[in-house]
Parts: C-alpha cells; sequence; structure tokens
C-alpha cells in the first residue's frame, strides 16, 4: 500500500466558521508534488488550516506518516509560507512607513541573526546563490523589499530541511529570473533530497513543470486530487468588467480641486542611501500629466522605495529635488495636501492593515488617507466606497472582517481603497498580488478604464510583463545598486 504522508478523511472542523462547504478527504502520498488551485475566497487557505492541524476536527483528526523522518511531530517535518509576508514576529509593531525610516531599525534584527544554523552545506550555498543572501546578511529585516523579504522567507524555511513544504504563492513579488532558479532548486531538492511540495497557487497559469497532481478548490469545497496531466486549467474572457460598470467609472463628476499640472512627477538626480547602501543613484525622472508608466527591475532594486519618494511616505524626500504636481517639494505644501491627489496599494500597505475592522472602512480610510479607519464612514461617503467595492466584486464583504477575508479579497478591498477619491494619480506597486486569473482580468478591465478619464497618470510595478494594462505608454527599469 502506497505511503499516506498526510490524510484526512471526512474531516468537519469542530468550529462552525472555519467548515468548508463538504467533508474534506484529502490525501498527499509519498513521491507526489501538489498545487492547490482555485479562485480568492474559494477555500485554499482554510484547507490547508486543516491539513496543517491548525484546525481540530470534530471527529477523524488529521493523519501523519513522515517516515522515513527520524520524527513524526509535524512541527519537525512541515513549514508552512503563508502568503502575507511579516517582518519578523507579528506583534502589531510594525507601521506603513516603519520601512522608510531609518532610524526605527536599531533594535530591529538583521537578516543574518534570523537565518537559523544548516548541516547541509551544499544547500546552504545554493541558496545563498540563488537568493542573493550574501548581500542581505547585515541589513535589518525592516528594510528588506517586498522581494527581498520573500526571498528572506524561503531561505530561512528551506535552511530547516521540512520533509513537506507547503507554500502559499512562493512566485509572486519574484523577478523573472528569480522565479525560474526558485523552481529549478525545488525540483532539485525534490529529486536529491526527498522533499514533498504543495503549493498554494492564485496563479494557476503558474504550476510548474515538477508538479505531479492538482486539486481545485472552489466555493469552499475540496475537489478530486486529479494527474496533472488531466487538469483542464481555467479560461477567462478576453474582458469582464461591464459595459454599464465601464459608463459608471467614466461618467464619475470631476472633483472641483483638481490639480492642473504639465509635471505629475520630476527627479532631479535624486540618491537614496541607507547606511553604506545605496539604493537610487542621482535617478532623473520626469512623470508628465496623462502618462502610464510601468516601472520595473530586479528585486530590490528601488522601485518601492522610489514610490515611497513619490507618496511623501519617506523622509529622505525632504533631502531631495523632487516636484510633484509642478509644486517642489518642501515649498509649504503638507504630506495630506500631496496624499489627496494620490491613490496608493503596495505589499507594505498589506502588511499595515492588521486590524480587524469591517472591509468597508478599509476602503473609506483612503479618503482621508490613514491606515485603519476607526469610525463608520459617512452616508455620502459609504455610498462611494460601496460603488467601488461593486466595481472590484467585493460589495457583498463590505461588513465582513478584513482579517477574516482571504489574502485575494483583501488585495481587492485595498484596491477599492486606492481608487476611491479618484486620484489624479494612481500608484499601483504589484496590485495583482495573490489574484486568481479572473480577477486579474477584471483589475486589468479596471485600470484601463480607469485611465481613460480625463488627465489620469499612473505608475505601476510588477514582475509579470503580461499583467501590464494596454493602456502603458511609457516604462522605467531600475538596475540595483549594491
Amino acid at each position: 500500500m502506497q505511503q499516506r504522508v498526510i490524510s484526512v478523511s471526512n474531516g468537519v472542523t469542530r468550529h462552525p466558521l472555519y467548515r468548508m462547504g463538504k467533508p474534506v478527504d484529502f490525501c498527499l502520498n509519498a513521491g507526489e508534488q501538489l498545487a492547490v488551485v482555485g479562485p480568492n475566497g474559494g477555500g485554499k487557505s482554510i484547507l490547508i488550516d486543516i491539513i496543517t492541524g491548525k484546525y481540530p476536527l470534530l471527529m477523524n483528526e488529521v493523519a501523519y506518516d513522515f517516515s522515513p523522518s527520524s520524527s513524526n511531530l509535524v512541527s519537525d517535518n512541515l513549514r508552512y509560507i503563508t502568503f502575507r509576508d511579516s517582518y519578523g514576529d507579528a506583534d502589531g509593531s510594525y507601521y506603513y512607513q516603519q520601512r522608510w525610516n531609518s532610524q526605527d531599525t536599531e533594535n530591529i534584527p538583521v537578516v543574518g541573526d534570523l537565518l537559523p544554523q544548516c548541516k547541509d552545506e551544499q544547500l546552504k550555498e545554493s541558496l545563498y546563490t540563488l537568493f542573493r543572501i550574501e548581500e542581505m546578511l547585515q541589513k535589518p529585516i525592516i528594510l528588506l523589499s517586498s522581494g527581498e523579504l520573500r526571498k528572506f522567507q524561503l531561505t530561512k524555511t528551506l535552511l530547516s530541511g521540512p520533509r513537506v513544504l507547503i507554500m502559499d504563492n512562493p512566485f509572486i513579488g519574484l523577478d523573472a529570473g528569480t522565479r525560474d532558479l526558485l523552481k529549478s532548486l525545488l525540483a532539485e531538492l525534490i529529486k536529491v533530497i526527498g522533499l514533498q511540495v504543495i503549493l498554494v497557487l492564485s496563479k494557476s497559469d503558474d504550476i510548474p513543470d515538477f508538479i505531479t497532481h492538482v486539486i481545485t478548490v472552489e466555493n469552499m469545497i475540496c475537489g478530486e486530487k486529479l494527474p496533472r496531466s488531466e487538469y483542464q486549467g481555467v479560461s477567462v474572457p478576453e474582458r469582464l468588467l461591464s459595459d454599464e460598470k465601464i459608463q459608471a467609472i467614466l461618467d464619475m463628476p470631476y472633483k472641483d480641486n483638481l490639480y492642473k499640472a504639465a509635471n505629475v512627477v520630476k527627479l532631479n538626480k535624486v540618491s537614496i542611501r541607507y547606511g553604506e547602501r545605496t539604493i537610487l543613484r542621482e535617478l532623473d525622472w520626469t512623470v508628465k500629466c496623462g502618462e502610464k508608466w510601468a516601472l520595473s527591475g530586479e528585486n530590490g532594486a528601488g522601485k518601492s522605495t522610489l514610490l515611497s519618494l513619490v507618496c511623501a511616505d519617506n523622509p529622505q524626500s525632504y533631502a531631495c529635488d523632487i516636484t510633484l504636481f509642478d509644486r517642489k517639494r518642501g515649498s509649504g505644501e503638507s504630506i495630506w495636501e500631496i496624499k489627496k491627489h494620490i491613490g496608493y496599494v503596495s505589499p507594505e500597505m498589506h502588511r499595515a492593515y492588521l486590524k480587524n475592522i469591517p472591509a468597508i472602512d478599509i476602503v473609506a480610510s483612503g479618503l482621508h488617507d490613514s491606515i485603519g479607519l476607526y469610525k463608520r464612514p459617512k452616508e455620502e461617503d459609504r455610498e462611494v466606497c460601496l460603488f467601488w467595492m461593486d466595481i472590484f466584486g467585493v460589495k457583498q464583504l463590505a461588513d465582513r472582517s478584513f482579517l477574516q477575508l482571504s489574502s485575494g479579497e483583501q488585495r481587492l478591498v485595498l484596491l477599492a481603497r486606492a481608487f476611491v477619491k479618484d486620484p489624479e494619480l494612481l500608484i499601483l506597486d504589484e496590485p495583482l498580488h495573490g489574484l486568481d486569473l479572473y480577477n486579474r482580468r477584471l483589475v486589468k478591465d479596471v485600470i484601463e478604464t480607469f485611465c481613460r478619464r480625463n488627465d489620469k497618470t499612473m505608475i505601476m510595478v510588477t514582475h509579470y510583463k503580461e499583467e501590464l494594462p494596454a493602456c502603458i505608454t511609457d516604462s522605467l527599469y531600475l538596475v540595483r545598486n549594491r
């Protein structure tokens, strides 16, 4: 009989809040490599929480057989990297602009202090080379870019030598070269040390070649495990946003307090340094009104740092020659005057939302440029919030607690937050993170429609060229400064 490494039979969680639509039957056999796919909010994360033992079951508990491992403890053999990246312990002390405030790093551990010892020197060398860990060893964990943080987490987890590794969307946030190298490394580890992998993928078109079986989870039901060759994939229409919603976006009235500026962003020989590390070196860049820019570059090249300057979140911006909306930074305008005209979403912002408040309050916070809103929005504000939540397909989640939503649903809520004030400048830092094929197409439709409005300017970051909307007019590629 084939060894069952992890198995669940007729599994029903004791807590009704975390129950799937049907009892769960799941099995990972020895030698299998699984991809768990399905739509946002379909139940993928709850299934993984069940098979990792997070939620106790009513009758039949999860069965594990990690042989030939010397230990059968789940904690010794199974590792799970979740979608929500965090800087070390999720103790609530992280705040949105903390990454840019270098004075707040004094008591923050550096990367080298947080990596475990590893007896397998060859594995360690492979990981350090793949993820350029040597360059990050003395870097405070809080200063890592979103992509660098993901590389650190993967290295930390793989150095611990798991028998089974579960990864939630491991390839998002990584540049194209690193994605390919990570897939090759995992394939090698599977072959050499017998590692078994379960990938939870929102991008079901990104299944690596080493995957042997696929399980689809949708409508809170765990589907049948299929051989990779029998998995049909998902087809999505070329356009998802309805004509009615397209027209509703185009017909929105324009505000009276719009900035009229020829140059929305103008940087003159801008340099950013943290200690001995140079992030940006004498960068000249002008974004004219109505342009739509694609901002790209390797992990750690400074993309998010550049955007933090534009959004007035980085204190070093006041020492730089920066002009926004034809107004020179430091000439008397406040941060809040600038932010009134900018809609922004980013991985850093996603991490900063740790409060268990209704989703509509998250959207409403975009009207006031606050991270978290602790009062109910006014009725007129509620209407515009519900409008944008409807555009992004999450209106039905308005009164649900934000932290009870799936990661993809959270990202859609944060996107609604970015659009809610009809900003002149839209800054989208990896906006399609964690979204399934359907929602990626929907969000592209929304972006393309919004950019048809008068005098809308956009800067968008993504590591997937196919995620760029058709309206892109210009591009900037940043090269890493060491």
